[in-house]
């Protein structure tokens, strides 16, 4: 029997991902009514935005008809329009909750969400029986689909009716045991900009994956008309866009504005046509030079945007550009430091050398060492919060880039008095050529990312190990601020 009057709500199962819904069902003496699906209650409710492109409905009209158990590369929104039934789920996907099993009845009232890489089955309990189901990919005819016996009694389903008194395909009955099975794995990863110093993070972040591709712009040219087919797009779950124009002072030129926007922009705008076009999850960093640096406080992901040079106006473009997609990830971040020339390996040359510098001393921020961005890159896309823009530095007090190279020269064994601060306007008073405004406070606000579960880790332990590893590799890098 149908139950009427329950609260939309969704329950968890032991099969990570798979969700039980409980549906509303309103009745009268003229039947019964339901919003079977209904996108903005279902992800207040918990469910995920799996974005359904087709919708099959499969009419049994004989009690013990069984289907399954066959695990598809997509998700799938199971009910039934008419009558009831048992169903199945094992989980094939590679990991620890590989052979877990889930069961039970579905009526009209109830519904299962069945994420990739699940076995699903069921059983017809009434006659004249309608199970439906929504799906977020198409079927291929050429795809290879992962099925498992239905009578496997490593698999121990409990059938209300035996198999052997049952409808049952012949296929379905010739399916492999659960020991012949090979587990899914999960869809790939793609990370874009592989050989810069966040790419060569996540290299590090990503070492014990074997799914996750790395690519540059040799393997892969974003504005190339052959894009569409350059990958198996189908195939990964998630990009990860570490490539950027990062020249802020020749952004001012002529021909560094028309880089800076080919690849912040158009390159962005490209990649995310693909995502959009096969439920790519797009993670994209962007940068603290989208603001102007003139708030009193640390910045907010909402803070209305106001960059003042031209890298800073393209990395605020292509944020706007990812947020088309429906499942992204930009990332926020400022004075980012990892494996290759930046302002901490300039100052550690600078003190071998002897030479006196003049640093920054009205510019505050906090440093990103690249090994926290990776974890946060990596944390988002597995813990899979709300998507949408986030800050991601590390945490301590803000400080000044003047206060980071005394930090600095302490480290390395140096006089910090060696440092002497400077105004933004003196430090470029004698520059050559075109130089770019910065923003004077580049400090972000981490309370959403911290929501999320991630704690971003304090700045000056991170930069003493830094240090600590370039003296010991010997590998001091000059770099004019």
């Amino acid at each position: 029997m149908t139950t009427y009057g329950k609260d939309l709500r969704a329950s968890t199962t032991p099969i990570p991902g798979l969700l039980v819904i409980d549906l509303p069902v309103h009745g009268d003496n003229r039947g019964w009514f339901k919003e079977n699906w209904q996108r903005e209650k279902m992800m207040a409710a918990g469910l995920p935005d799996f974005g359904p492109v087709q919708n099959n409905v499969s009419f049994n009209d004989a009690v013990g008809t069984t289907r399954g158990i066959h695990a598809e590369p997509w998700d799938k929104f199971v009910s039934v329009a008419t009558g009831r039934i048992f169903g199945a789920w094992i989980d094939l996907r590679t990991g620890p909750s590989f052979g877990t099993t889930f069961t039970a009845e579905i009526d009209p009232s109830r519904a299962v969400f069945v994420p990739r890489g699940v076995g699903n089955a069921f059983q017809t309990l009434e006659p004249d029986t309608a199970y439906t189901y929504l799906v977020n990919d198409h079927y291929s005819p050429s795809g290879a689909y992962t099925s498992v016996n239905l009578a496997d009694p490593d698999i121990d389903i409990n059938w209300p009716i035996p198999l052997e008194r049952a409808e049952l395909s012949a296929k379905d009955r010739a399916h492999p045991h659960l020991s012949a099975v090979a587990s899914i794995p999960p869809k790939r990863v793609l990370v874009l900009g592989a050989n810069g110093q966040l790419g060569r993070a996540l290299r590090h972040s990503y070492a014990d994956s074997t799914h996750i591709d790395f690519a540059d712009r040799t393997d892969i040219d974003l504005l190339s008309v052959d894009l569409d087919s350059a990958r198996e797009w189908r195939e990964y779950g998630v990009i990860v866009n570490a490539a950027a124009y990062t020249a802020v002072d020749a952004s001012e030129t002529a021909e560094g504005r028309s880089q800076s926007w080919t690849t912040n922009v158009s390159g962005v705008a490209a990649l995310a046509r693909i995502a959009r076009a096969h439920g790519v999850t797009l993670v994209h960093i962007s940068s603290d030079y989208v603001f102007d640096g003139s708030a009193d406080r640390a910045y907010r992901e909402n803070d209305p945007v106001c960059p003042l040079g031209v890298y800073g106006q393209t990395k605020a473009a292509g944020d706007f550009v990812v947020a088309t997609v429906p499942r992204h990830y930009v990332l926020r971040t400022s004075w980012v430091i990892g494996d290759g020339v930046n302002f901490v390996r300039t100052m550690m040359s600078l003190a071998d050398r002897g030479v006196d510098p003049s640093v920054v001393d009205d510019q505050f921020g906090r440093l990103t060492f690249t090994s926290e961005l990776a974890r946060a890159i990596r944390h988002l896309v597995e813990a899979a919060p709300p998507h949408g823009i986030y800050n991601v530095t590390c945490s301590g007090e803000p400080t000044s880039w003047a206060g980071v190279a005394r930090k600095v020269f302490v480290l390395a064994g140096h006089d910090p008095s060696r440092v002497t601060a400077v105004t933004t306007a003196e430090y470029f008073a004698s520059a050559a050529g075109p130089i770019a405004p910065r923003p004077r406070n580049s400090v972000l606000d981490l309370e959403k990312i911290s929501a999320t579960g991630f704690v971003p880790a304090a700045a000056d332990p991170l930069l003493a190990t830094y240090v600590n590893e370039v003296v010991a590799a010997g590998q001091t890098v000059r770099r004019g601020f």
